[in-house]
């Protein structure tokens, strides 16, 4: 069955290859972003070329409820209620601890949290109505067992993502299902970015696979967790890191 798939932030990295999984899979997608606007168009002209499904990138600052709610009255009237929401939206700003401000630790929090609430509250409305949806929040294993200083504060947002997750799914049932997905390190470009050659195998060693994870790994998961089969998952937080153990 089509299902219309809103993915915050999903211009690049774990986002992208959940669009193109899912509309590989048939489903209508929305592509939601802050900045990058030639990489969402690229990515849905790539979606609705390749899939033959309806596809709309939409400029929001998830973290502002107006601009939430500007989109969604949009996608429902171009391509109709959301049944599924990826919440997946999020920023990080490592930094020494002694250089981080508060002023960060808010913008972190906004995006990375209250943007995940300002979207499951406008669409769970018509999710209730309707009596069926799916919510899938992306967090992080930096919210479950990682300390590290110079991202304690997305790891302060990832671990309340969680909470978050679990308040959501009491909130929403029976209707709505609400689930978490906690990947480790996965080998987005962003992620990669500026670690040189000894940190990646440092990193890698305490990963019992011995690699880090790619963004279609994730993709997979998601596209399981929305799909009948997993009807029966709810207010549940899933690692998919590879056997990571330690901090980052």
């Amino acid at each position: 069955m089509k299902r219309t798939v809103l993915i915050t932030g999903a211009a690049g990295g774990i986002g992208s290859a959940i669009a193109l999984k899912l509309a590989e899979n048939g489903d209508d997608i929305v592509i939601n972003y802050c900045h990058s606007k030639e990489a969402a168009e690229t990515l849905c002209e790539k979606i609705k070329q390749e899939y033959g499904v309806k596809c709309l990138a939409i400029r929001a600052d998830v973290s502002k409820e107006d601009e939430v709610d500007a989109m969604v009255t949009q996608i429902e009237a171009e391509v109709g209620p959301v049944d599924v929401l990826i919440n997946n939206a999020a920023v990080d700003m490592p930094d020494l601890f002694a250089h981080k401000s508060a002023e960060d630790f808010r913008r972190i929090l906004d995006v990375n949290v209250i943007g995940a609430y300002n979207c499951a509250k406008r669409v769970y409305r018509s999710m209730l109505e309707r009596e069926c949806g799916k919510i899938i929040n992306i967090a992080s294993t930096n919210g479950i067992n990682t300390y590290y200083p110079v991202c304690l504060d997305y790891d302060a947002s990832k671990a309340a993502l969680i909470s978050l997750t679990h308040n959501l799914a009491v909130q929403f049932a029976p209707y709505v299902t609400v689930n978490a997905i906690a990947p480790g390190f996965i080998g987005t470009e962003k992620e990669l970015e500026g670690y040189d050659e000894e940190f990646l195998k440092q990193e890698t060693e305490k990963i019992l696979l011995k690699r880090y994870g790619e963004p279609e790994e994730v993709a997979s998961l998601v596209k399981f967790l929305i799909s009948p089969e997993a009807s029966y998952i709810n207010n549940t937080v899933i690692r998919i890191d590879g056997g990571q153990y330690g901090s980052c």
